[in-house]
């Protein structure tokens, strides 16, 4: 089954990080969690620990995939 997990840093309209997870089969909506910190540095030490389990999952960088132009 091909499944996709996406992580991002983003600041809300408070000012404070958000880290934001989206995950699920490739080509379905799939699901989104925000986790909001009062410091970038709490964000990133999280990211940094998720990215780590997904790795050992199995899960990698997006591969470079060939996009043709419809002419």
């Amino acid at each position: 089954m091909a499944r996709y997990y996406a992580m991002s840093i983003e600041p809300d309209l408070f000012g404070e990080a958000c880290l934001i997870r989206r995950w699920g089969r490739i080509g379905a909506s799939g699901q989104r969690l925000v986790r909001h910190f009062e410091s970038e540095e709490e964000a990133v030490g999280l990211f940094l620990k998720l990215l780590r389990q997904k790795r050992r999952r199995g899960y990698g960088p997006r591969s470079h995939l060939s996009r043709e132009t419809i002419a």
